[in-house]
């Protein structure tokens, strides 16, 4: 199957209340971001932009092979892997949105996770890729989660969010489509969710997944 959704996946906080960038933590002996990768790799996707901002040298040291993905795609079990560092990270996560969205393709639509939100499993992940509209938005029990998948038609158009405005949030830009550009997407996977902020957090999480 032809497929033109790239993943990106935000990591440019300072990560202040885990008290240790959240995509190097440990998962199972490796760092949590090159899980979510891993997670990513068994979809159709074949395509990943990482936006990093604060801290991007800890992951530059953590990684090696992360600095040399800023000048050209690095393989990652099969995924090409593009970094995007933020100058501004102080802007806000939405800042680093935008810094990735000006390396992707016009054409391309994009599936959008935080770091700090599991990837859910890869069958309905899938679901989410296959899925045509504006804007599709995976749900679990009535909630709302990630990733969330935006085609083309509508991210271009958050290059154009001035960042100082107060709109500048992808929940607020979100808000201000019709009903028929979104579609919701039952899942039965807690993990879009989950919101790993904190130790106790990061812990339980654990503790859940053993």
């Amino acid at each position: 199957m032809e497929n033109d959704t790239v993943f990106v996946l935000l990591a440019g906080g300072k990560s202040e209340r885990m008290g240790v960038d959240k995509g190097l933590l440990k998962y199972q002996h490796i760092f949590w971001i090159l899980e979510q990768l891993h997670r990513v790799s068994k979809t159709i996707i074949s395509e990943v932009f990482i936006g990093l901002g604060y801290h991007y040298q800890h992951y530059f040291n953590a990684i090696p092979w992360f600095k040399n993905a800023l000048l050209k795609p690095v393989n990652f079990n099969g995924l090409a892997i593009r970094i995007v560092i933020n100058k501004h990270p102080e802007l806000g996560s939405f800042s680093t949105l935008q810094s990735v969205l000006k390396e992707i393709k016009p054409s391309n639509s994009i599936l959008l996770n935080p770091i700090d939100i599991p990837i859910l499993n890869f069958k309905e992940l899938q679901k989410i890729v296959e899925t045509n509209n504006t804007i599709v938005i995976p749900s679990f029990k009535g909630k709302n989660g990630h990733p969330i998948k935006i085609n083309s038609t509508f991210w271009k158009q958050l290059l154009t969010v001035d960042l100082k405005n107060k709109d500048a949030r992808l929940d607020y830009q979100l808000k201000k489509f019709p009903t028929k550009d979104i579609s919701f997407i039952k899942v039965n996977d807690d993990s879009i969710i989950e919101n790993l902020n904190t130790k106790q957090e990061w812990i339980s999480f654990l503790k859940k997944n053993m």
